[in-house]
């Protein structure tokens, strides 16, 4: 556990270095909810009440996103795997009594941290600008649920990524596709840009079969309380089954590519 604990202090300090990089993240995240808030803005104004959502609801989903996808989202190891498995520094950790993926978890939780600092910041800065009306879940067994599924939502994210990674096991000239394809989807079936149970009800009920609405939208419908307490419950359980999915599959897709690796000779 302490080596852990030293990589994430180390990589606390190192994120300083790269000012710019995080900042030109940041500032990305807030144009987004900017252009959204916006956008919902025009909407409210000729009408009070859009796809059974409220203002107030609608405001506080868009103030949530930049928290939650700051934590969620927040991952410099899928920017980083694949290029220190098709270079052969992944070696350097396979003689080390370091778990390669715990360790880039470690690093991840460590950019999660410090993005969440700054998303606090920001969420403050732009209520104080924009004064929007808000409304959150009066059920604090809800919101507790919510935070559950919140913790579920980072392990998931992680997963995915690593086990589009794995690709590069078998192919070492792609180590970003099917990443790009993940982060699409994770722009797009989340909830990131809007509300997913705007979408009509069959294409919402096929998306609760695929992990992506886990991420975000679930976690978001608790604390504005749009899921009554079975619900919630109901919808933790079903993203502890995709987390325990994805844990399985990443472990086994991992082993095969460690032993395709070593045989090689990388």
């Amino acid at each position: 556990m302490r080596k852990y604990l030293t990589v994430f202090a180390i990589d606390w300090q190192n994120q300083f270095i790269y000012r710019l990089n995080f900042v030109l993240w940041r500032f990305r995240n807030i144009l987004r909810v900017l252009m959204t808030y916006f956008l919902w803005s025009t909407i409210f104004s000729v009408q009070t009440s859009v796809f059974g959502y409220t203002r107030e609801q609608i405001m506080a989903y868009l103030l949530l996103v930049i928290f939650l996808y700051g934590f969620v989202g927040s991952s410099p190891s899928n920017d980083n795997i694949g290029g220190e498995v098709s270079s052969g520094a992944l070696n350097n950790f396979l003689t080390k009594p370091i778990g390669y993926l715990r360790y880039w978890f470690t690093r991840d939780l460590s950019s999660k941290l410090l993005n969440v600092i700054f998303a606090v910041g920001e969420i403050f800065l732009l209520w104080l600008i924009f004064r929007p009306p808000l409304v959150f879940s009066s059920q604090p067994a809800v919101i507790l649920i919510g935070i559950l599924m919140l913790v579920s939502a980072v392990i998931i994210f992680y997963l995915l990524g690593k086990l589009a990674l794995a690709s590069v096991f078998w192919a070492p000239e792609n180590t970003w596709g099917f990443m790009f394809v993940v982060l699409v989807l994770m722009e797009m079936l989340t909830g990131l840009i809007f509300p997913l149970d705007i979408l009509p009800r069959s294409a919402f009920t096929a998306l609760q079969f695929t992990p992506f609405p886990y991420l975000l939208y679930f976690p978001l419908a608790a604390f504005i309380g749009r899921l009554s307490p079975l619900e919630a419950v109901r919808l933790l359980f079903q993203s502890l089954v995709w987390l325990g999915i994805l844990f399985y599959l990443v472990k086994r897709v991992w082993s095969a590519g460690y032993k395709v690796y070593s045989a090689s000779g990388g």
